[in-house]
């Protein structure tokens, strides 16, 4: 090997050492950001509560294709006349198993449902339609609980920004105060107060930051996350979630709730069932055929039978007074959830209303002024002409306003998911809106 082939194979020895193997044992990737439209879907997909949503539908399916199959026949095969003192059974025709004097019976019978097969699949067609606008319901509770949560902690982290930045700006005047303190210009006490209010934000930033993975937990809860950890990273922030389309404030009709589709449509069940339970007097018909063989008289004759039960004592009372029972209590229940979802309109359009107005005057009014007001006072301070305590309240008071407007955003955007989902209209939009005011 040449001199200047080692020297090429040591240098690319140390580069390797020092910067760690080219291949293999590379770090792993950062976990991807989960965005709000994501969040649900995977709701969607993995939420326990939801599955079981989907099973019931799959359970009324099941009922409903057993409503429509025809009932099965029934075989009937019967040997009487067997001898059991000793005696022979057999006949001039022979001793074979066909030629005993054996009477043997081979019968089929068929159920036939007198006017109750179109109640029975209307019925179950109806609960068929209950399950799925149950689901459909359970979507959307499933949906707005994501959302809030998703917010939550976006609004906590948003929180946690504000006072990080709040105190890293206190720092700040603590080290000018230091400057001017060494200089004489105030005292040791107005050095401490700038430095407890900094650790102040700080404390509060802490406990935002609690607050925020507590939000995250309950939303890998919702999303089926066998172990929540709290460690989900988020993609969206508050700000690009208020740039979506606003909810229709003109058609607050609640009729595309699920839930309301859902008890209209148990009524039409219950009518159905109380339809079926009145039927049911009428009897059934079993119609029947055999071939009969008992030789040697009657070697072989046919037979033609018809039963049906005779509705002299029980004629279905209690049966139908429960149907009957069962049919107003989904009437008085469609009126019940009618009730909540107008009230669930009302009150989530106000809160919507004042919200937005609240994130809208924040964003355009306080929050400038706010801004302005603070740098003043901060340069007047730099320069001598401004007092501690006005630095102090400046400071504080610019920091519950950017913490008010956090929340004003985070109010709004939960407003405007819980106004779609008291509308039934989450899917008109994939993320939650902060439009101007009505």
């Amino acid at each position: 090997m040449t001199l200047h082939r080692l020297g090429f194979w040591l240098t690319l020895a140390v580069v390797a050492a020092a910067t760690g193997p080219v291949f293999g044992n590379e770090p792993d990737p950062a976990p991807r950001r989960l965005t709000l439209a994501e969040a649900e879907q995977l709701a969607l997909a993995r939420n326990s509560d939801f599955r079981i949503a989907q099973a019931q539908v799959a359970a009324a399916l099941g009922q409903l294709k057993t409503a429509r199959e025809f009932p099965n026949p029934t075989l009937g095969l019967s040997t009487a006349k067997l001898d059991t003192d000793g005696q022979t059974n057999g006949t001039p025709m022979g001793n074979g198993l066909l030629n005993r004097s054996y009477d043997s019976i081979v019968s089929l019978s068929q159920l036939f449902l007198v006017a109750k097969r179109g109640v029975m699949r209307d019925a179950a067609d109806a609960g068929v339609h209950v399950a799925e606008f149950q689901r459909d319901d359970a979507r959307r509770l499933l949906r707005q609980a994501v959302g809030l949560a998703y917010l939550a902690a976006l609004d906590a982290r948003e929180q946690v920004r504000v006072l990080q930045y709040s105190a890293a700006a206190l720092r700040q005047e603590a080290e000018i105060a230091a400057v001017r303190f060494r200089a004489g210009d105030v005292s040791a006490s107005d050095q401490a107060q700038i430095e407890i209010a900094a650790e102040q934000d700080e404390l509060n930033a802490a406990s935002q930051e609690a607050a925020a993975k507590t939000a995250v937990v309950t939303l890998e809860t919702l999303l089926g996350d066998p172990q929540p950890s709290g460690t989900t990273p988020l993609a969206d922030t508050l700000a690009q979630l208020q740039q979506s389309a606003s909810p229709d404030l003109e058609d607050l009709s609640v009729e595309k709730r699920p839930d309301v589709a859902a008890a209209e449509d148990a009524v039409s069940q219950a009518e159905s069932q109380v339809t079926l339970q009145k039927r049911q007097r009428i009897p059934d018909v079993t119609v029947s055929v055999q071939y009969e063989r008992e030789p040697p008289d009657a070697p072989n004759t046919v037979g033609i039978g018809l039963s049906l039960p005779l509705p002299l004592w029980n004629r279905n009372a209690g049966a139908i007074l429960s149907a009957q029972a069962a049919r107003d209590q989904a009437g008085e229940q469609l009126a019940k959830v009618r009730i909540h979802a107008a009230a669930d309109v009302t009150s989530a359009r106000v809160a919507y209303s004042e919200a937005a107005a609240r994130a809208q005057r924040y964003q355009g009014s306080l929050l400038p002024k706010s801004a302005t007001v603070v740098a003043s006072v901060k340069y007047a301070y730099q320069k001598g002409g401004a007092s501690l305590v006005d630095l102090l309240e400046a400071e504080r008071n610019d920091n519950l306003v950017r913490v008010s407007a956090a929340q004003a955003q985070a109010d709004a955007a939960s407003a405007a998911v819980t106004l779609r989902a008291a509308l039934g209209r989450l899917d008109e939009s994939s993320s939650p809106t902060v439009p101007a005011p009505p």
